[in-house]
């Protein structure tokens, strides 16, 4: 493709009806994932699999939490039956989240709040290797930065896929690609501390051509767990981020300052008792630890937005103790 543009000719439309729990916000804004961006009509675009992606949801105008999912894109463009498998795989379309959204909040008035605000979360089924860096990248960090440091990590060393707008875009750079590089080369990407660990943790995966990683959601979840915190830059929090978001590890409950303060402030718990706030997720979330933490993330998140007052009583902004700068800012 080169340098020439992605016109409207190159990409190919996949839509599935009858979608429920479904908002383009809540999925794409609750810091799971940092290439999507809102476009001037509410969808958003993004780069998946070095092609390029728009998404856009359409409701029913009759009938309450229904509507249609439409993806214009360049991936799988020639095989019908691949690209809808992809996109219902991506967007975690077969999952009844109505059915979980009741199980998780029927004894818990947090939780029923959370699942009101945000209850158009689904989390994304991504790239395992894009997932692993992008997390790295994302430790004591802010989005808006984190989105920075990937974009420039694609842009320095990733595929031109074409222009958009005027725009270029690119691909995610490849294990291969960066398992060649040094720390210092990945200088202009602005990554500090967190470019040692990248290229360290590059060449660790290209150690077997990728064969572990690209088969990691086989293992069981303690043995994965293991894998991951090997690699350099991992910790749990990271670790737990990648299961979820590219592994399909649903009950697993990330934890960053975040969370020990919404665990603290709401639950009621100590702020330092992160084993404690495992247990409880799996006590009370179970198999849906993950999806649990994305309401209560994204819960806070639209409180600070929507309602500051209300925001602010919680007192989330001040400083918890032992605070380990695992985080994501919202």
């Amino acid at each position: 493709m080169g340098n020439e543009p992605i016109r409207s000719g190159c990409l190919v439309k996949t839509v599935f009806d009858e979608v429920t729990d479904f908002d383009v916000e809540d999925i794409f804004e609750c810091g799971q994932c940092f290439r999507w961006r809102r476009q001037p009509d509410g969808s958003y675009s993004g780069v998946v699999e070095g092609s390029f992606a728009n998404v856009s949801y359409i409701p029913d105008e009759k009938r309450y939490n229904i509507g249609q999912v439409k993806i214009w894109s360049n991936l799988l463009a020639a095989d019908e039956g691949a690209r809808e498998k992809y996109w219902r795989n991506y967007l975690d379309l077969g999952r009844d989240y109505t059915k979980i959204k009741r199980i998780l909040s029927t004894e818990d008035s947090v939780m029923a709040r959370a699942v009101r605000i945000g209850g158009g979360i689904r989390v994304l089924n991504q790239g395992k290797w894009e997932t692993l860096i992008s997390f790295i990248i994302s430790q004591n960090n802010n989005i808006p930065r984190i989105q920075g440091c990937i974009e420039a990590l694609c842009r320095e060393h990733g595929r031109n896929i074409g222009v958009l707008k005027g725009e270029p875009l690119y691909s995610f750079p490849s294990v291969d690609r960066l398992s060649v590089l040094r720390e210092e080369d990945l200088g202009s990407c602005r990554l500090g501390y967190r470019a040692k660990y990248i290229a360290d943790t590059a060449r660790a995966v290209a150690l077997d051509g990728g064969r572990t990683l690209a088969a990691a959601e086989k293992m069981p979840t303690d043995e994965l767990e293991q894998y991951l915190l090997s690699l350099p830059g991992v910790g749990p929090k990271v670790a737990n981020c990648v299961m979820l978001f590219s592994m399909k590890k649903t009950e697993v409950f990330p934890i960053d300052v975040w969370m020990r303060r919404v665990m603290g402030r709401v639950y009621g718990m100590s702020e330092r008792n992160m084993s404690g706030m495992r247990d409880y997720a799996a006590r009370n979330f179970g198999e849906y630890g993950g999806i649990a933490q994305q309401y209560l993330f994204n819960y806070i998140r639209k409180l600070k937005r929507d309602n500051p007052a209300a925001y602010e009583r919680l007192g989330l902004d001040e400083t918890p103790p032992e605070e380990d700068g695992d985080a994501r800012t919202i």
